[in-house]
């Protein structure tokens, strides 16, 4: 099995109390509820794809909590992952570190970045029956404004009616998620887990916008 996952920043205490407002008692805390939440559901021969900003620790530091997570895991690299590159980083813990990559998941395209791309590759592809070929999975904004932008331009994107390369008219696919932790409650999900939670999410979210105006 493969999971995604994003923004866990372990050692980034101030989050506790300062923009995600996570509301653990300490440090520790935090890190032993994610590790806890992560092993329950991960197994030694799955797959575990990070989108960028796992730790804000330093290299020993990270090694201690890399050297507590099962399965194998996939960086793509965030900004606040500073302990990359640093000799005393146990990088045999990584199957490949990247700031970006194209995989297939189930015979759907799957592109990975930590920050959000608005016009990624593979966008328009669409099965027969409409359904998608492509999704973009992303992390960095976190539950944020910026993820209320994002969320408006999707809508906007997705009732957008364009000609397809056939001569027919389409609507403009736009299959981004935001694999932020906080939303899946630490724990890493598959691909068809980030759909349907994000599905529900922008759904709650859609009528809780719309019951304010």
């Amino acid at each position: 099995m493969r999971y995604y996952i994003a923004d866990l920043h372990f050692f980034h205490e101030a989050l506790n109390d300062k923009m995600d407002r996570r509301g653990f008692g300490s440090l520790e805390e935090m890190h032993e509820y994610m590790i806890d939440k992560w092993n329950r559901k991960v197994q030694s021969g799955d797959d575990v794809v990070i989108l960028g900003d796992l730790s804000l620790g330093k290299a020993e530091e990270t090694n201690e909590i890399l050297r507590r997570l099962k399965g194998r895991l996939y960086l793509i690299q965030g900004n606040h992952d500073k302990f990359v590159g640093y000799r005393k980083l146990d990088e045999s813990r990584f199957q490949w570190i990247k700031p970006y990559e194209e995989l297939y998941d189930n015979k759907r395209k799957v592109i990975l970045c930590h920050y959000p791309i608005m016009c990624y590759n593979g966008q328009y592809r669409v099965n027969e029956d409409g359904s998608p070929r492509t999704y973009m999975l992303y992390g960095h904004v976190h539950d944020t404004m910026d993820q209320r932008l994002l969320e408006q331009f999707q809508r906007i994107t997705e009732n957008t009616v364009t000609v397809n390369a056939r001569g027919g008219e389409q609507r403009i696919p736009c299959h981004m998620i935001n694999c932020f932790c906080m939303y899946s409650d630490y724990e890493p999900l598959s691909l068809d887990e980030w759909i349907l939670c994000d599905q529900k999410r922008r759904a709650g979210e859609f009528i809780k916008e719309t019951s304010l105006t």
